[in-house]
């Protein structure tokens, strides 16, 4: 839509946000990632760098860019990497370049990490970031949903269930809390907050112009 197309709300000028989402493996923000970005073309996905091994559902350069454990070091030693964190024995990180220039761009995106990633990001860009955590109903929901995705060996589920309590530990730290008992409602949550922090005064640093030309006019 061209600029004269636009109502004079559409035209006020916005930083866009970083979304962070987090959770424990199973608790479903994967699946309300997804969601966001088929029914919001306002976001975009940050793809992070892994070197875990890709599962058969996933797309190179969809999901996540597939590196070797060599190509992770030499970005995060070049800070070519915006947060970066070792999880169940693998490693991820976020690039900075295609980050940074969004942001310049006013444009919003989502962020589907662990804590670790999720502190860092609050502690370089803190005013910029909305961080959301995704709670399981009870641990034994969470070990039977791990169970099906069947993307897991047992021995891999027991790890993530282990560390399941470390990551739910982390809870305070988030800007909001949400129960995934019924996706839909933790989904509409999360909706609900994208639209809110949308509208933050300092959010939108062209309000000045906006209000300075509305209160020059002639009535």
């Amino acid at each position: 839509m061209s600029e004269e197309g636009k109502l004079p709300s559409q035209r006020i000028q916005r930083r866009g946000l970083m979304l962070v989402l987090s959770s424990p493996s199973g608790a479903g923000k994967s699946t309300i990632a997804r969601n966001l970005l088929e029914q919001d073309h306002g976001l975009e996905l940050s793809v992070s760098v892994t070197t875990r091994s890709r599962r058969p559902s996933e797309i190179d350069g969809v999901h996540y860019h597939f590196i070797t454990r060599r190509e992770f070091d030499r970005m995060r030693d070049t800070d070519a990497l915006l947060e970066w964190a070792e999880v169940h024995g693998n490693f991820y990180g976020s690039p900075r370049e295609p980050v940074e220039a969004a942001m310049a761009e006013g444009r919003d995106i989502l962020f589907d990490i662990d804590w670790q990633g999720a502190q860092q990001l609050g502690e370089r860009m803190r005013v910029d970031v909305v961080s959301i955590f995704i709670l399981p109903p009870s641990m034994a929901e969470l070990k039977s949903r791990l169970h099906r995705r069947a993307e897991d060996n047992e021995e891999t589920i027991a790890r993530r269930l282990k560390n399941a309590a470390e990551e739910i530990e982390q809870w305070r730290s988030y800007d909001y809390v949400i129960v995934n008992d019924d996706l839909n409602r933790a989904f509409d949550a999360v909706r609900a907050i994208v639209k809110a922090e949308r509208l933050r005064r300092d959010r939108r640093p062209g309000l000045f112009d906006f209000v300075s030309e509305l209160l020059a006019e002639k009535t």
